[in-house]
C-alpha cells in the first residue's frame, strides 16, 4: 500500500515538537525562511516583518535578522516583500480586533507576502477561515505541511508551499496527502483474468434528456479498466445509450437488479431523475444489493441513511451535501473538513466531498485529502467520470476509501495529461485516463 504524505494537525504538531531543543527548531525555523524568501524573490531588498509574540513571531524575527545580516534591509513602508509571522498554528476561531487591521495591512501592501508555517488567520487544523486572515503569495510550513494548507478554503490562502526541515520525525497523522503513488493500488489485469474478473460495473441512470452522464461514466469505467460494462436505463433512452458507448451492454431499467447480480460493483444516480420511482429504486438498490456501490447525482437526492449490506461511497460537491446536511452550501464551504467528517458519520459510508480538494471521509474519522488537479476540473460531467472511475476501482476489489481516493487521484491527473488544459471537458479526462493509469505501473 502506497505511503500516504502525513498532514498534521495543530496538536499533531506539538506532539511532534515535544522533547527537542525550541531554540535549535526556531533557528532552523528562521533559516529556512530566509533561504526560502532569498531563493524566491532573489531581487527584494526591502522586508516589512509583522511578528506576533508567540513562537510564529520568534520565527520571523530570526529570519528578520538573517536577511538584514545578507544586506536586507529592514522597513516599515514600500516593502518589497512583507513577511507574515502573527499568528501561528495555534490560532482557534477568528483573530483578535487588535490582530485583523494588521492582517489587512499585509493584504493590502502590494508586494508579495511570505507567511511563516500558516497564513495568519487560517485554522492550522481544519482549513477554516473564521474572520480576516493572510493571502500568502509562499508558505514556508515547518516539518510537514498542516491540514489548513491543503483543505479549502484555506489552501486558497497558502499560495506556494514549502516544507522546512527542523530536525523533527515523521509522525503518524489522522489525515493524509494523497500522492501519485496511489495509482499503484489499482489492480491490473493478469493473464488470468477474463472481462468479468477484470471488473464489471453497473451504472444506473439515464433518465429523458440525461443520457449523457450515464455514458460518461460507463466510458470513464472502462478507461479506468473495467472489464464489463453494463448501463440500466429506462427503455426510451437506451437507442440513444446505443450510439453514445458502443462497448457497454445495456439493460432496461426495471432489469437493474437482474443485472446487479452479476456485477462486482455499481455506480447509482448518473442522470437517474429524482421522482417518486427513481428514489424508491434507488433505495432498494442500496439496502438490498451485496455490492460496493457509489452513489452520485439523482441519488443523492433526499437519500437518508439506512443499514447497508456493502460499502457505499457517496460523491456530493458541496450542494449536495448541504442538502444532505440540511444546510446551505456556503456553510459547508466554509467548514469542508467538519461536514465531509459529519456525513460519513451519519450515513455510515464513505464521502467524497468533491472540490480542488477532494476530501474522503471514512466514519471513523480519518480524511484523505486530494489535490493534484488543474481548475479545468471545474466543467460539466467531471463528477459522472468520477463516478465511472470510482466504480472500475471497487469492481476490481480495491479498499473502499483507497477507491475513493485512488479515483480522485486518477481524474485529477487526468487533467494534466488531457489534450486540452483550456476548453476542457469531460471525455478529454476519459481519453487521458489510461495514460494517467499506466503512470501506476513505473
Amino acid at each position: 500500500m502506497a505511503e500516504l504524505d502525513p498532514l498534521y494537525t495543530a496538536e499533531e504538531m506539538r506532539a511532534a515538537e515535544a522533547g527537542h531543543d525550541v531554540d535549535a527548531m526556531m533557528q532552523r525555523a528562521g533559516a529556512a525562511v530566509a533561504e526560502e524568501l532569498m531563493h524566491r524573490f532573489p531581487d527584494a531588498r526591502r522586508i516589512a516583518l509583522h511578528a506576533g509574540g508567540g513562537a510564529n513571531g520568534g520565527d520571523g524575527r530570526i529570519a528578520a535578522d538573517i536577511l538584514q545580516a545578507q544586506g536586507r534591509e529592514l522597513v516599515d513602508e514600500r516593502p518589497d516583500v512583507v513577511i507574515d509571522a502573527l499568528l501561528g498554528t495555534g490560532l482557534k476561531g477568528a483573530p483578535r480586533e487588535e490582530t485583523s487591521p494588521l492582517i489587512e495591512q499585509i493584504n493590502g501592501a502590494g508586494v508579495p507576502v511570505v507567511a511563516v508555517d500558516i497564513p495568519s488567520g487560517v485554522n492550522a487544523s481544519t482549513g477554516e477561515v473564521a474572520g480576516a486572515a493572510v493571502q500568502a503569495d509562499l508558505t514556508v510550513t515547518m516539518h510537514g505541511p498542516k491540514v489548513g494548507l491543503a483543505v479549502a478554503p484555506g489552501r486558497f490562502h497558502a499560495g506556494e508551499i514549502a516544507v522546512a526541515d527542523i530536525g523533527l520525525e515523521t509522525a503518524e497523522t489522522e489525515h493524509r496527502l494523497v500522492t501519485p503513488e496511489i495509482l499503484a493500488e489499482v489492480p491490473r489485469r493478469s493473464s488470468r483474468d477474463n472481462k468479468y474478473t477484470a471488473g464489471h460495473v453497473l451504472v444506473v441512470g439515464g433518465s429523458r434528456g440525461m443520457t449523457g452522464a450515464p455514458a460518461l461514466a460507463a466510458r470513464a469505467a472502462l478507461r479506468a479498466d473495467a472489464g464489463y460494462v453494463t448501463i440500466a436505463a429506462p427503455a426510451e433512452s437506451l437507442p440513444i445509450l446505443e450510439t453514445l458507448v458502443l462497448e457497454a451492454v445495456k439493460r432496461p431499467l426495471e432489469q437493474a437488479f437482474e443485472a446487479a447480480a452479476k456485477a462486482k460493483a455499481l455506480a447509482v444516480g448518473p442522470g437517474l431523475g429524482r421522482g417518486k420511482e427513481s428514489k424508491a429504486l434507488v433505495r432498494r438498490l442500496l439496502s438490498e444489493v451485496e455490492v460496493p456501490a457509489v452513489v452520485d447525482a439523482d441519488a443523492l437526492f433526499e437519500l437518508e441513511p439506512g443499514e447497508w449490506p456493502a460499502p457505499r461511497i457517496l460523491t456530493p460537491h458541496e450542494g449536495e451535501l448541504a442538502r444532505l446536511l440540511g444546510r446551505d452550501s456556503e456553510e459547508i464551504a466554509a467548514h469542508r473538513l467538519a461536514s465531509a467528517q459529519e456525513a460519513a458519520e451519519r450515513f455510515d459510508c464513505i464521502v467524497v466531498l468533491k472540490g480542488e480538494d477532494s476530501l474522503v471521509a471514512t466514519p471513523s474519522g480519518g480524511v484523505l485529502v486530494c489535490a493534484l488537479g488543474l481548475p479545468s476540473l471545474s466543467t460539466a460531467g467531471t463528477g459522472d467520470v468520477l463516478t465511472g472511475i470510482t466504480a472500475a476501482f471497487l469492481a476490481k476489489g480495491m479498499e473502499p476509501q483507497r477507491a475513493g481516493a485512488a479515483a480522485c487521484a486518477a481524474q485529477q491527473l487526468a487533467s494534466h495529461e488531457a489534450s486540452q488544459r483550456y476548453g476542457l471537458v469531460a471525455s478529454d479526462v476519459i481519453e487521458a485516463l489510461p495514460r494517467v493509469l499506466a503512470l501506476g505501473l513505473r
